[in-house]
């Protein structure tokens, strides 16, 4: 069930820590002096190229004649990472908690700067090149992503399927679903302010966390612009941290639960209107399409359609409540509106009256079959009563427990 996936991959806020201060007892202790840019790299084993990053980044912060830092969000490193950051005059900051959307969260979280610019550490972002950015979001942009299409992909440094299958078609349901104006949906150099990364409330501890932050933006009308970005083949001497279809299926998976209406709501409707459409139209009598008679057969997958079709509306309401309740989702004043009215006691009165017309027809079914004297009957015109009856019921009890499930999905608790 979708909220059972949606919930393994939100973050928690444990206490970090920061090779250049005290431990840190909360948020507030880190900025002690606040700066124009952040420069944030997650980092996991990353001896190799870690070293070129920070000195790029340092030489732009001089060139650019920019007030700024760079913190090394370190998710764990045994190769010798953090000391190398440490020598460089980076800012360390440890993640206990795996995942490249951990490390890039608590390292933006710790920030000092009023932007924020995230970047990978393999060496495949020039980070001497960061000026693009910072005119964006000096200009009143929300968030400035990179995009390597525009900016040039160096050879072999995006796998095919990458280039050509995934990362487009990718892109192209999220513009679709979400309207977010970008054309490269993944890629690790962007920037952000401060307050935008504080409004979009990020949750996601894994690859999902660069979605999730364009999706986020988008549903809340953040202000995204582009600027060219060249990609260059990383510098690792072990292979990379991204799985290309394990990695692909996990974009898709986030993005459907992420948007319950094109899942669950929009084929749930469609499924319940075609249900009942075609279900009316064979209540009345047996029709004929050219020499084909349809009949109570047709009207039996009728009604499952509309059984099938309520259950996957019912999930997208399931699914929504938990992403709002659980911060995955902005929260929509129509729709908050629309739910307040659909209180427990409602939903149990119209799930009764459900189940009483559907009891109320098979009792005029059962009561004809004892006026035949219990003897056969003509099922083309007993079935058009009970298979609806059925159905009535059917929907009814489904109705009485999803009002006592979303109850409890809108509990306020501490």
């Amino acid at each position: 069930m979708p909220v059972e996936s949606m919930q393994t991959s939100v973050v928690t806020h444990p206490v970090l820590k920061s090779a250049n201060t005290t431990p840190l007892d909360s948020v507030a202790a880190t900025m002690t002096r606040a700066c124009e840019v952040s420069i944030v790299m997650p980092c996991l084993n990353e001896a190799a190229t870690l070293e070129t990053c920070v000195r790029k980044a340092q030489h732009w912060l001089r060139i650019a004649a920019c007030d700024g830092e760079v913190i090394v969000a370190d998710n764990g490193s045994s190769d010798g990472s953090v000391e190398i950051a440490e020598r460089c005059g980076a800012r360390v900051v440890h993640v206990p908690i795996r995942g490249y959307g951990a490390a890039l969260f608590h390292g933006s979280r710790v920030a000092r700067g009023r932007f924020i610019i995230m970047g990978d550490s393999d060496d495949s972002y020039d980070f001497s090149n960061l000026s693009p950015f910072v005119e964006q979001l000096r200009g009143g942009c929300d968030l400035v992503m990179g995009n390597r299409f525009l900016g040039g992909i160096k050879p072999r440094a995006m796998p095919w399927k990458n280039r050509y299958l995934g990362n487009p078609a990718l892109s192209r349901i999220a513009r679709l679903f979400f309207r977010c104006p970008v054309g490269d949906l993944f890629c690790g150099l962007r920037s952000f302010s401060k307050e935008a990364f504080d409004r979009m409330d990020l949750r996601t501890t894994g690859m999902e966390f660069a979605f999730e932050m364009v999706i986020k933006a988008g549903l809340l009308n953040l202000r995204i612009a582009e600027v060219p970005t060249v990609l260059y083949p990383d510098g690792r001497s072990h292979p990379p941290h991204l799985r290309p279809w394990r990695d692909g299926w996990r974009s898709v998976r986030f993005m459907l639960l992420y948007t319950p209406r094109w899942l669950f709501f929009y084929p749930g409707l469609l499924l319940v209107t075609v249900g009942v459409l075609v279900g009316g139209w064979l209540l009345g009598r047996t029709r004929h399409i050219g020499q084909a008679a349809i009949d109570v057969h047709t009207l039996v997958y009728t009604a499952v359609a509309v059984l099938l079709g309520y259950q996957a509306i019912l999930f997208a309401v399931f699914a929504r409540i938990f992403a709002f309740t659980h911060g995955l989702l902005p929260k929509i004043a129509r729709f908050e509106r629309a739910f307040e009215r659909l209180t427990l006691e409602t939903g149990l009165a119209v799930g009764f009256a459900l189940l009483l017309v559907g009891l109320g027809g098979s009792v005029a079914a059962f009561l004809g079959w004892r006026a035949a004297g219990y003897g056969p009957l003509s099922y083309e015109h007993t079935m058009r009563a009970v298979i609806p009856s059925a159905l009535a019921m059917t929907i009814g009890v489904q109705t009485i427990f999803a009002s006592f499930f979303l109850s409890v999905l809108r509990l306020s608790v501490r």
